[in-house]
């Protein structure tokens, strides 16, 4: 399918291949879910919660939208192609050169990981449909491959691209056989859910991050410990390791990137990087210098490790039509934990996952021309008024809209759903 490409200077940023020192990238409209390098270095790319993902070159984004939901993961899977997934269910396969995209096919459920294999002919997925998926980049037949009894999370090839390693909220790293998709091993059993994995296959470790706060490294063949840093901070949701095999780093719900030396197995950084929310997303620059980083931040953040906790933290900036968490009315805040990670206020509208929602009041749903709007939404006949969304928040989305694309939550209180219409109304009003 021809998908839409988009082109903004949103910021000048040195050049990604030369880049040295602290940098962040800049542009997107919602959290940061997936990073990845090219192997030159000089290309990144960025998933987000925007639904977008972002094509950096010379510090330029390109965006790239193709997804119906959030982008969680894309990764480089050639010199002229990358592969994505999201909330949407899909994998999609881009071509660099124009921006177009097909679609590889889809899960049951949404996708939180990729891995490429050695040789760059086959993608694995990781669904929350309990299934990890293959896709061939030749036009095969896609494979599933089932045995998980929870969302699968991540997934990794094996070095020479014979076995796949599958992490699961079912508490479980599996070992499966690529040739024929047989299980071959069950490598962990954890109590609770993992979440992440990296490792260096050719010195023989694999690391796993789990819903406990469990960090751990342990021997691929025999599964034996290696090395343990769990600390009172969980969940664990992002590992990476650089391509030297020195440096493995862990990113956690309470915002700490931990920075832990392979040759010594002893921590060597642990910095707060994320005032608010947590690390989602992490990957080494293709020198190991810096450990890019994202989070619930619209912007992905790059650190020069030996000089790590000497930078800027990610802290997502406040519109000025928000004011400080102890001044905040309730409409406010009513807004800000169910609206504001989708929607702006701003006449621009900005980059969100959803529209904006300037002039609102007497708009038709699915009314705003450059917005891709799910069919549910531009059939709907529904107007905005105070009425129509004091019952989108009463009834939910997913049953006053059946089929929109809108995150399924309510607001319970008729008195919450009150301040929160009074506020738009009067935010609103102040942008006019």
């Amino acid at each position: 399918m021809r998908l839409r490409v988009l082109l903004a200077a949103l910021v000048v940023l040195p050049s990604l291949a030369a880049a040295e020192g602290f940098f962040t990238l800049e542009g997107h409209g919602g959290p940061i879910k997936g990073i990845d390098v090219s192997p030159d270095g000089k290309t990144i790319l960025t998933s987000s919660f925007d639904y977008s993902v972002g094509l950096w070159k010379s510090g330029q984004p390109q965006w790239l939208e193709g997804h119906r939901a959030a982008a969680n993961i894309a990764i480089f899977v050639g010199g002229d192609q990358f592969v994505s997934a999201g909330d949407d269910f899909d994998v999609l396969l881009w071509d660099l050169e124009n921006g177009d995209a097909e679609t590889l096919g889809r899960h049951d459920g949404k996708i939180l990981s990729l891995a490429v294999s050695p040789d760059g002919q086959l993608v694995a997925s990781a669904g929350w449909d309990s299934k990890v998926g293959l896709w061939p980049l030749d036009g095969g037949k896609p494979r599933y491959l089932e045995g998980h009894t929870g969302g699968v999370n991540d997934v990794m090839f094996s070095g020479d691209g014979t076995e796949l390693f599958s992490a699961s909220a079912d508490g479980t790293v599996r070992v499966w056989r690529v040739s024929d998709g047989v299980q071959t091993q069950v490598l962990v059993k954890h109590g609770f859910g993992v979440n992440t994995l990296a490792s260096d296959l050719a010195a023989g470790w694999l690391a796993y991050g789990a819903v406990d706060g469990g960090t751990r490294v342990i021997d691929i063949e025999s599964g034996e410990l290696i090395a343990d840093f769990t600390l009172d901070r969980r969940p664990i949701l992002a590992m990476a390791s650089d391509h030297s095999g020195r440096w493995l780093a862990v990113g956690d719900g309470h915002g700490y990137i931990m920075v832990v030396d392979c040759a010594s197995w002893e921590i060597a950084k642990d910095f707060r990087a994320a005032l608010h929310g947590p690390v989602w997303a992490l990957a080494f620059s293709a020198d190991g210098a810096n450990i890019h980083a994202g989070g619930i931040d619209n912007a992905m953040y790059s650190w020069p490790i030996a000089t790590l906790d000497e930078h800027g933290k990610m802290a997502t900036g406040r519109p000025s039509y928000l004011t400080e968490p102890g001044e905040m009315s309730n409409g406010e805040r009513q807004f800000q934990r169910k609206c504001s990670i989708c929607h702006s206020l701003e006449r621009d509208g900005l980059r969100r996952a959803g529209p904006t929602l300037f002039g609102i009041f007497g708009r038709r749903a699915g009314g705003l021309p450059d917005y891709r709007y799910s069919p549910a939404l531009e059939t709907s006949r529904i107007v905005w008024s105070e009425e129509t969304i004091d019952l989108l928040f009463d009834l939910g989305p997913d049953e006053y809209i059946p089929g929109t694309k809108m995150p399924m939550q309510r607001i319970q209180e008729p008195q919450d759903r009150v301040d929160l219409i009074t506020y738009l109304k009067a935010a609103l009003a102040e942008g006019e």
